[in-house]
């Protein structure tokens, strides 16, 4: 199935992703990890919650962790342009037969809670609190020396159908995956901001969030990390990378959190900001799409996910998949 024209006057305008809430078992082991070794900054803590932001963002946060019994992901973020998008966004999403409703949340203006097609769980806000920047105070660059938050991956259960949703609010494709004998989308990579992607959604038992995605200065940033989490009791956390994905040509690391939550450290993609931009196809057989140095994926990078707070899945009909390390 080709993917749809791209819908460049949505009903409202998202500007970007924004945060992610994780539900993590141990909040001192998990701030270990994020801001001890990769290196996000602190903006907020009060008793079972942690507010972490990274270098280049004004936003009071990019991540929240909140502590509990079952780790999953409560809630993928999104800025909207202005109050008057946020009211449209309302109107689209109800009148997609999709939940809504105003909530409250810590440090933002007035947000919507809603969901995705899959039932994935969405929050649209306008305002958040500014902080002072600290993108010149180079000496709280630690870690991979995290800049901003850049992607979510999710798995969904029908990457068409998701496509189809996500294309009608106005995110563009800009490169994707089709599985020849089906003629099905396998993968999509999806915009906003002006990079390759702001949501990308991989075939497979879902919905679950594939990973949260971190853009840093350079390729040698990931290999500092490597070297930190090898010494300091991380080294079963790498689990695939480093290397230079084909699609986005971005260099690229996935490690895990201590609750198994999925973090890509990501750099060097593209500019895809041109509204006629043609999307990039490739095959699901082509060795160099998931690395372009030829070296495929492990079979956890397919299977493991994290689970979204309340939300039922299902399988893809969709059984095929791309080649697959032994």
């Amino acid at each position: 199935m080709p993917v749809p024209q791209a819908n460049l006057y949505p009903d409202f305008n998202t500007v970007r992703l924004s945060h992610v809430e994780y539900n993590v078992s141990n909040l001192a082991e998990s701030k270990r990890f994020y801001v001890d070794t990769l290196g996000l900054q602190v903006t907020g803590e009060e008793p079972g919650v942690l507010y972490l932001r990274a270098m280049e963002e004004r936003g009071h946060h990019c991540m929240i962790l909140r502590e509990g019994a079952q780790p999953q992901v409560n809630v993928l973020g999104f800025k909207v342009w202005d109050e008057p998008d946020l009211d449209k966004a309302c109107v689209w999403f109800q009148a997609k037969g999709r939940p809504t409703a105003w909530v409250d949340r810590a440090f933002q203006g007035r947000t919507l809670l809603t969901s995705d097609v899959f039932g994935v769980p969405l929050e649209f806000y306008a305002k958040m609190d500014r902080l002072p920047p600290i993108h010149q105070q180079y000496r709280l660059y630690n870690g991979v020396k995290p800049l901003r938050i850049d992607h979510f991956n999710t798995f969904s259960p029908d990457v068409d159908a998701s496509v189809a949703f996500w294309n009608d609010m106005g995110f563009r494709v800009t490169e994707y995956t089709e599985d020849e004998a089906s003629q099905k989308i396998w993968a999509a990579w999806m915009h906003r901001k002006g990079g390759v992607h702001d949501m990308a959604f991989t075939n497979g038992f879902g919905p679950r969030l594939h990973h949260t995605a971190f853009w840093v200065p350079t390729p040698l940033n990931i290999i500092d990390l490597l070297d930190l989490m090898a010494t300091t009791g991380y080294v079963k956390n790498i689990e695939r990378g480093p290397g230079r994905h084909g699609i986005s040509n971005a260099f690229f690391l996935y490690i895990r959190d201590p609750d198994g939550h999925r973090i890509e450290i990501y750099c060097s993609d593209y500019q895809t900001v041109d509204p006629d931009l043609e999307p990039i196809k490739w095959d699901l057989k082509d060795p160099q799409r998931q690395t372009l140095w030829g070296a495929p994926a492990p079979k956890s990078w397919f299977e493991h996910g994290s689970s979204f707070a309340d939300v039922a899945m299902r399988d893809s009909a969709l059984a095929a998949q791309p080649i697959i390390a032994p």
